[in-house]
């Protein structure tokens, strides 16, 4: 469905409006009340002379606490969901998410596996990372022996390896130390922010960012690759090219979002049918709409993951409680059009 120009840069600004709300709102979120003038206060005496009248612990909570994980939120949030509308539009199909290549797998046994070894906080991050790009990798290397349909190949390439590694993520959960150990991998797979720091922001943010780019740059070419490979090739478009360039920006993205906050489903996978409902099918503005709208999205889950209950909620128990009935209603509706 294409929108009206007008009406969708209405509605992105619209969404570029709800994300500074969410994002600059979700610092005044926790058990710990920061009121909307003391953080207004702190953040501005970063940059000129203000006299102190709060406390060290109400800057140390902002800083050391809530903007490293109100920024892993927005990236991570962002990234999810421009690498599935991105992974949605080369495969042609709206059930595709982020870990179709079998990245999410791959990051799940490199942090299991490091978690299993008790290597160090920093180390199984690194491991999870590195395991999530060879997990794709491998992907990537078998699909190119598949010569008779290369999306076909991807995705049976993706399944099997994923599902490969996500066996390896079982067989360490079977010989891991049940007191202390298997508990740890169980937590990580759930997804949760509450243990990002600093340095996971250093380490997750800039391949993340950097796996964004491309795709936004080449998002115009992926209405023409939605219509086929033949038609691209008439426009001039190498479309074997572009959806490895697709491929790898986002697989970083997700191979660096799992890295740091474990297995958070269903944001790649129906935000972009949020974004389509907002601004239409186009994937110059869909795009961008997507990664406002997941940022948006992520930030407000982690923030009734912190305030919900006593104990904090990992956060891929509430995505999946939102977004399995959510997609539920999408096929419903689907089927009733198509009858």
């Amino acid at each position: 469905m294409v929108k009206d120009s007008k009406h969708v840069k209405i509605r992105m600004t619209g969404l570029a409006a709800l994300l500074a709300v969410c994002f600059f709102g979700s610092f005044l979120m926790g058990k710990y009340a920061i009121d909307p003038g003391t953080l207004l206060k702190i953040l501005l005496s970063r940059v000129m002379d203000i006299p102190v009248d709060w406390t060290v612990q109400d800057e140390t909570v902002l800083f050391n606490v809530r903007m490293p994980r109100v920024i892993m939120a927005a990236v991570i949030g962002g990234g999810l969901a421009c690498a599935g509308a991105a992974y949605q539009g080369i495969f042609q199909n709206p059930m595709v998410s982020p870990d179709i290549l079998g990245a999410s797998n791959g990051a799940a046994f490199g942090a299991a596996l490091g978690l299993f070894f008790s290597i160090g906080y920093q180390a199984v991050s690194v491991s999870a990372f590195l395991f999530g790009i060879l997990a794709v990798a491998i992907v990537l290397a078998i699909s190119r022996r598949v010569k008779f349909n290369v999306t076909l190949g991807l995705i049976l390439a993706g399944i099997m390896v994923g599902s490969i590694f996500n066996a390896g993520v079982s067989y360490l959960k079977l010989v891991a130390d049940p007191t202390d150990t298997l508990p740890a991998i169980t937590y990580w797979l759930m997804g949760s922010l509450a243990s990002t720091r600093t340095q996971d922001v250093f380490f997750a943010c800039p391949p993340i960012i950097i796996g964004i780019l491309p795709i936004l740059l080449l998002r115009w070419r992926l209405n023409v690759l939605t219509m086929g490979d033949e038609e691209a090739r008439t426009m001039g478009i190498n479309a074997r090219v572009v959806r490895t360039v697709v491929i790898l920006g986002a697989t970083l993205i997700t191979a660096a979002a799992v890295s740091v906050s474990g297995l958070i489903g269903w944001v790649g996978l129906v935000i972009p049918h949020f974004a389509r409902m907002i601004v239409g099918d186009d994937y110059r503005t869909m795009l961008p709409a997507s990664v406002l709208l997941g940022s948006s999205f992520l930030l407000v889950v982690d923030n009734f993951a912190r305030m919900l209950a006593t104990r904090e909620i990992p956060i891929g128990i509430l995505t999946a409680f939102i977004g399995a009935p959510f997609f539920l209603y999408l096929i419903l509706k689907e089927g009733g059009r198509q009858r």
